[in-house]
């Protein structure tokens, strides 16, 4: 499958997109398969450990993944994330470097922000879409709803310390068109397990 060419149509894919560490690139393949099946087709492959950059080459093996990298704080993650074919870059803050070389190579891209400054650096850049993060550190609903009256045309992924019971929450916002989060993949969890979470979670946010 091949991803959407713009990071608005990744996001709103599913309401959840699956915040993975993985330590093992043998897990890859189960976990975005156990994933996609329950209906999360968009996964961010945290830039973390060691095997991530293999985890994203074997996770773009499974049919209808949409295989993206996070943690991405410099060109040379960037660089080594497209060289594995990741599909979409998320970044835990913005700057200028990151931001100009990401628009550069054409990725969808979703920047880490998490003050109004930070904002206005992305919009500078000509970017409207960015992630919340980390959301509940950063004051929550109330702090993101804060920065929304302000900035009315950007669209948010919540990410950080989110879970199952506090996504509707968010996905409530109309700017907020998804939310990232690793409840779905807990570490140690079956295949079962996490495609029971991720059915639950493609359920939530439903417009």
């Amino acid at each position: 499958m091949s991803a959407p060419d713009n990071i608005e149509e990744i996001m709103l894919t599913a309401p959840v997109i699956p915040v993975l560490v993985v330590d093992d690139p043998a897990d890859a393949r189960p976990m975005a398969e156990a994933l996609v099946a329950g209906g999360l087709k968009v996964l961010e492959v945290t830039l973390r450990t060691d095997a991530a950059i293999e985890v994203i080459k074997r996770m773009n093996l499974v049919p209808g993944a949409i295989v993206g990298a996070g943690t991405v704080t410099n060109e040379s993650d960037l660089d080594a994330a497209l060289a594995a074919g990741a599909e979409f870059i998320v970044s835990p803050g913005l700057t200028e470097p990151l931001g100009r070389a990401a628009i550069k190579s054409g990725i969808p891209f979703l920047p880490g922000i998490s003050t109004a400054g930070e904002l206005m650096r992305g919009l500078d850049m000509g970017l409207s879409h960015f992630k919340f993060f980390p959301a509940m550190a950063n004051g929550g609903i109330p702090a993101l709803k804060a920065l929304t009256s302000v900035f009315g045309k950007c669209k948010f992924c919540p990410t950080g310390g989110i879970s199952a019971e506090t996504a509707p929450d968010w996905l409530a916002m109309k700017q907020v068109l998804c939310v990232g989060g690793s409840w779905v993949a807990p570490k140690g969890a079956s295949t079962e397990n996490i495609e029971a979470l991720a059915r639950e979670a493609a359920r939530m946010g439903q417009r």
